[in-house]
């Protein structure tokens, strides 16, 4: 997105506070799962998570395969991220968080380096609180072409984003992520006491290129490391 605020997602989360495969099982001992969508209502917006807008409600379902649940999201010239409030992360025990995602549909001419084009068919944040009307966040990026380990900002610095997958060989596949958010929050916003996450959020976009962007999001869970 070209204007990705961080007011986007202050909004999506500020609401909630107030107010041995892919899909494992369960969590391992050394995990606490986040939002596995085993409760969730298939075809519908899950309950528990928030969107800053209803259209973006309309982008993210959850589906089932095999009796497995996960959130789908399909996004037609929209970019609205849908977050799930978790305030009792704790990062200095649990710093790695853990995902599976899926790539469906790339959006095309998309190159997060350029405003312009910055849409991306997978998308996963942490997200923490920074004043009254913003919160930092650390973004990892699914991208068509930017290069794996890219290190990009936005939103005045306010959003640090990494590249962990690029390219499209690997298409409708799910595959499993593992990052050190502790580790990278304190590299991209310094080694200062880490503050306690207020959640996670998603963000499957396609209104810069003015396109479609589609992928899965599962099993997410914050680990020990």
């Amino acid at each position: 997105m070209c204007r990705e605020s961080s007011l986007l997602l202050v909004g999506v989360l500020a609401l909630a506070l107030l107010a041995a495969d892919v899909f494992p099982s369960g969590a391992q001992s050394d995990c606490l799962v986040v939002e596995d969508f085993a409760n969730a209502k298939v075809g519908e917006f899950p309950a528990d998570w928030k969107a800053r807008k209803d259209s973006g409600k309309e982008v993210y379902t959850v589906q089932e395969e095999a009796g497995k649940r996960f959130l789908r999201a399909v996004a037609k010239q929209i970019g609205i991220q849908a977050a799930k409030p978790y305030d009792t992360w704790d990062l200095k025990e649990y710093p790695v968080l853990v995902w599976s995602w899926r790539p469906m549909t790339f959006p095309p001419g998309s190159d997060e380096r350029q405003s312009k084009t910055n849409d991306s068919a997978l998308a996963v944040y942490a997200v923490f609180p920074h004043s009254p009307v913003s919160v930092k966040s650390v973004k990892y990026v699914w991208s068509t072409v930017v290069p794996k380990d890219t290190h990009l900002t936005s939103s005045r610095g306010l959003t640090q984003v990494r590249v962990v997958q690029t390219g499209t060989a690997r298409r409708g596949e799910w595959v499993e992520e593992r990052v050190n958010v502790a580790e990278d929050y304190k590299k991209y916003f310094g080694d200062g006491e880490l503050p306690r996450p207020a959640g996670i959020a998603v963000l499957t976009d396609s209104d810069d290129t003015k396109s479609t962007a589609g992928g899965d999001y599962a099993n997410f869970r914050v680990c020990r490391g």
